[in-house]
């Protein structure tokens, strides 16, 4: 199924944690989101695609909960799924997953992305984008603007907020492997809600890079209606 961890430092340059953590209970199902089908293939397979696609062909780094190996090698070998990849058990929180699977990586120049499981729709043009704007600047962090008017509840009042100020982050999030290493040194935090958060906690800068609408996050059982809708729009290739 996955290269050795040997192999997998030696042959990239870049690489991608994709962190598939996720419950199936806002799906009101048993099974994990990630492995829900979409399209007749599972989630979690149609996001290592993506990053197949890209052309910084990034080593895949799968972090996935241990409870869920077993099935996970099952489900390659039904659906007959060849694209190597690297599997690590996951951690407590999204935040100690993050490190299990930035462990494996020992290249500090190497370029790393972080990845949602649950965001399967995501471009090869998306990822290569970010893969530049890490390389340039040290992190890059997918966002959209918001299409809705946004309003805050401050001490029980609700304060509208410019909308064009306002981005809705998305992944993948990408950084140069040493600051990311350093960022996640760092003691958990409660308020580390995603990478970027965290990195940004450690004093850099992070960059947005344009996303996409399409690019949702399967969280709801009507989103897998949804993004069927929306593969099922994009050119074959």
């Amino acid at each position: 199924m996955a290269s050795n961890l040997q192999s997998l430092n030696s042959n990239h340059l870049n690489y991608v944690i994709i962190v598939a953590g996720g419950s199936g209970s806002r799906m009101q199902s048993n099974l994990p989101k990630q492995f829900l089908l979409l399209n007749g293939k599972p989630v979690l397979m149609h996001t290592i695609e993506a990053f197949e696609q890209s052309a910084f062909k990034p080593g895949i780094i799968l972090v996935l909960p241990e409870a869920y190996h077993t099935y996970w090698q099952q489900l390659i070998e039904e659906y007959s799924f060849t694209i190597p990849h690297q599997l690590v058990s996951g951690g407590e929180t999204r935040f100690h997953s993050v490190k299990q699977g930035l462990d494996l990586i020992t290249d500090t120049d190497a370029l790393v992305a972080v990845q949602d499981a649950v965001r399967p729709l995501v471009s090869p043009a998306i990822i290569d984008d970010a893969y530049r704007c890490a390389a340039e600047h040290g992190t890059a962090v997918v966002a959209v603007k918001s299409r809705d008017s946004i309003r805050q509840v401050r001490d029980g009042k609700s304060v509208s907020l410019i909308r064009d100020e306002i981005y809705l982050v998305q992944t993948p999030q990408t950084f140069k492997a040493s600051l990311l290493k350093k960022a996640y040194e760092q003691p958990f935090n409660s308020t580390f809600t995603d990478d970027a958060s965290v990195v940004e906690q450690y004093g850099a800068e992070i960059k947005l890079t344009e996303g996409d609408h399409s690019n949702i996050k399967i969280t709801f059982p009507e989103d897998i209606a949804i993004a069927e809708l929306l593969l099922n729009k994009k050119p074959q290739l």
